[in-house]
């Protein structure tokens, strides 16, 4: 009688409670998913839970300390941060992104996330860039350096279109307490203004359409043969150039910019398959592959600040022969216009939000679909394109703030073991900066690049993280 006593008592105080709370989450992340962004918010304003979008649920699966999932947005400033007005300015705007001031949770078949009472983390710049962000903690964090004033953001929360709207926001209100007068009529998100429901949305799947055909697999790719750096591997070795030069250039062979250094990405992982031993070649494979992240909200309309960024992958095949730079720049050309084109695109979210909808996969308990979804990641995704090119374009700011700012600087999460090496390009008026990101112990790669660059007139001034 005493040992049913004890299991009733222990199973209504310790089990019965916790199993109604994770019910009651669970209950909740149904809604979110299923309800209307603004009905979902009036109903829980102070405390809230939500899916991962579509792009992040794969980076709890594959984020190690190595390959973090953590990209880096900098401003270069011409003077000196001042601490105190930027602390001011980070706790005058947090409550404007409640939608990143979250932690991330385990559920039964997905990890949610769940808001989070804390304060925005402050740090200083002397560690390595792209650190990962350990279990239950912050997914995004503020780095200053001397005149250097960065943002890093988990992939699990946002891209570099919802991770710039912050960046743009703690900016305008940072110069504003240093004196800076701020145009009334410029757009960024408002402190005063409550964020609207469609931030918070999941908008690959708004723009999801079931009855498009996903794209077939891709054959894999050649990936650099270089060795790896000793940990800590990853490092970066910045290129600042006059964007006119290089819009010149792009101009000349009638391409844009990204059209353009995706081209010479390709002539430089030919040279560098050209440069190989005649007895490597036989063991590696002959189609070249890159990875160019396209902002979908430049072709859907969203005002989501989560991820909603997809990839295109144009691709030449070595087995053909030798490309000269001319003949990449019209294949570059035309893959980038045709895999940008909605119809494609649409192809691409069919294979996305497709799987993540099969009623086979939304059961599969979130251990299995975490193992799954790891090898389908390296093998399925990294073998199909041997780098990757991220070009947030030109920042548009008021001159009063480009006034304040040297330049921007974009670097892109740590690349993983196969791919090893990844370039992030952003501009500001005449500065553009294009970042290598690698775990490798060459700058053979960087250095075949800059050399492309020179080689074509245009000046290079180089730098490191270091």
């Amino acid at each position: 009688m005493g040992l049913f006593l004890f299991m009733r008592e222990t199973i209504e105080l310790k089990i019965l409670p916790k199993v109604t709370n994770i019910i009651y989450r669970f209950t909740l992340i149904l809604k979110a998913s299923n309800m209307e962004g603004e009905q979902f918010l009036a109903q829980n304003r102070n405390e809230f839970w939500y899916p991962l979008d579509n792009a992040a649920k794969i980076y709890p699966a594959i984020t190690t300390d190595e390959v973090t999932s953590v990209f880096r947005i900098t401003a270069n400033l011409k003077k000196k941060v001042n601490i105190k007005m930027l602390f001011i300015a980070v706790r005058s705007i947090e409550s404007r992104f409640p939608y990143y001031k979250v932690h991330v949770k385990k559920g039964f078949f997905w990890y949610y996330f769940e808001s989070a009472n804390f304060l925005t983390s402050i740090e200083t710049d002397s560690k390595t860039p792209c650190r990962r962000f350990r279990t239950r903690g912050h997914l995004f964090r503020i780095l200053v350096g001397d005149n250097k004033l960065s943002v890093e953001f988990s992939h699990l929360l946002t891209d570099g279109g919802g991770a710039f709207e912050y960046f743009k926001t703690l900016l305008v209100h940072y110069f504003e307490l240093t004196g800076v007068e701020i145009p009334a009529d410029f757009k960024h998100l408002k402190v005063d203004e409550a964020p609207i429901p469609e931030e918070f949305e999941d908008a690959y799947n708004r723009y999801f359409q079931e009855d498009v055909p996903a794209l077939e697999k891709r054959p894999r790719a050649f990936h650099l043969p270089f060795a790896l750096r000793s940990k800590p591997r990853f490092d970066v070795l910045y290129a600042m150039v006059a964007s006119s030069e290089i819009k010149a250039k792009a101009k000349e062979r009638g391409v844009s910019i990204t059209e353009y250094l995706t081209a010479i990405y390709f002539f430089v992982l030919q040279d560098v398959w050209e440069s190989l031993p005649k007895h490597s070649k036989h063991r590696r494979h002959r189609k070249l592959a890159i990875e160019v992240p396209i902002n979908l909200r430049k072709l859907y309309p969203s005002q989501t600040m989560r991820n909603f960024t997809l990839f295109v992958i144009p691709e030449i095949d070595l087995s053909l022969g030798h490309y000269t730079f001319e003949e990449i720049v019209k294949t570059v050309y035309h893959q980038m216009q045709l895999e940008t084109d909605k119809k494609v695109v649409n192809k691409i979210l069919a294979l996305n939000v497709g799987g993540e909808r099969n009623i086979l996969v939304r059961g599969i308990p979130l251990l299995l679909k975490s193992i799954f979804m790891r090898y389908l990641y390296y093998a399925m995704g990294s073998t199909q394109y041997s780098g990757t090119l991220t070009n947030m374009g030109a920042v548009q700011l008021p001159e009063q703030m480009t006034n304040q700012i040297d330049c921007f600087l974009l670097t892109p999460p740590p690349p993983n073991k196969l791919i090893k090496m990844g370039c992030g390009i952003i501009s500001m008026n005449e500065k553009l900066v294009i970042s290598f990101c690698g775990i490798v112990k060459t700058r053979e790669f960087e250095k075949k690049y800059i050399d492309f660059l020179v080689k074509e007139g245009i000046h290079v001034k180089i730098t490191t993280n270091k």
